[in-house]
């Protein structure tokens, strides 16, 4: 059974969990998983999860995510970006200048109002199923952090381009919203490229079309232990290979403590695995049963 990572680009206005319906029935395989949700709007990288690999997901969502996105200015909308119904326009007489020094102030570690338009629960009900029935509830203000943030271009007189890195749960129409709010004209988000997600970028993503008329689409997977390259590798045989693989804990003195890919005598990944203390214990297992 297919078992690994592929990177899609993510078409626009297929949700994610269309890209993973189409693959479960390409590897015809249940255990399809993706790491960090797109909007229908959004293109760009997508880390799919195949077999095995979903017990992976959870690691990947962690990270930080680049962005290549569309502010327009003079436009404020119900779900921050051009595809929301338009709630205020103003004139627009915003300089490059002006934008950067606007942009200072939402560098590093800022507060960000979850938007309406969003999946996260206040007590017990989506926002955006609220949002829908036209109703809008106090959301408390969220830490994200944005790393970088830079003006990539300028299209039209009222829309820049925007680069910007920044932490898991960052909402970044939310951030194109309160740039314009910032500016006193108003803003929303005209058009999202993702370009990493969980260390993972373009260079390495294919298409659905490429995808589908691959001659072999298993052979496009990743394995799920390079998702884990930053971390030293730890080969086992023998009598510790079989403790690992019967969840056993090691006791291992002699491995310097951090996180470990821990494959078996035969190479497969079996473990990513924690040393502490002289002891070796699996944090999770890769291997098949």
């Amino acid at each position: 059974m297919p078992n690994g990572i592929i990177i899609i680009d993510k078409p626009q206005e297929w949700t994610s969990m269309d890209v993973c319906a189409k693959l479960r029935g390409l590897f015809r395989e249940k255990r399809i998983g993706h790491a960090g949700t797109l909007d229908p709007m959004a293109t760009g990288v997508l880390p799919v999860f195949v077999g095995r690999a979903t017990r992976a997901v959870e690691f990947a969502d962690k990270s930080d995510k680049e962005y290549v996105a569309g502010l327009k200015l003079g436009l404020v909308t119900n779900t921050q970006d051009t595809a929301g119904e338009i709630l205020e326009q103003h004139p627009v007489q915003v300089t490059a200048q002006q934008l950067e020094t606007a942009l200072e102030s939402f560098r590093g570690d800022i507060l960000q109002v979850p938007p309406m338009y969003s999946a996260i629960k206040i007590n017990g009900k989506k926002l955006y199923e609220l949002a829908r029935k036209g109703r809008e509830v106090e959301r408390p203000a969220r830490p994200v952090t944005i790393r970088s943030l830079t003006v990539e271009g300028q299209p039209a007189p009222d829309e820049f381009i925007l680069r910007v890195r920044c932490s898991k749960g960052t909402y970044v129409r939310t951030l194109c919203h309160d740039i314009g709010a910032a500016l006193g004209c108003g803003g929303c988000m005209s058009s999202l490229r993702r370009t990493m997600a969980a260390g993972f970028t373009l260079n390495q993503a294919v298409t659905l079309p490429q995808l589908l008329s691959a001659d072999d689409p298993s052979a496009l997977l990743l394995s799920v232990d390079s998702f884990f390259s930053d971390c030293p590798c730890l080969t086992l045989s023998g009598e510790p290979e079989k403790k690992l693989r019967n969840g056993m804990t090691l006791v291992m003195p002699d491995v310097a403590p951090g996180q470990y890919r821990v494959y078996g005598k035969d190479g497969e990944f079996l473990a990513l695995c924690r040393a502490e203390q002289g002891k070796l214990t699996t944090i999770k297992s890769f291997f098949g049963v």
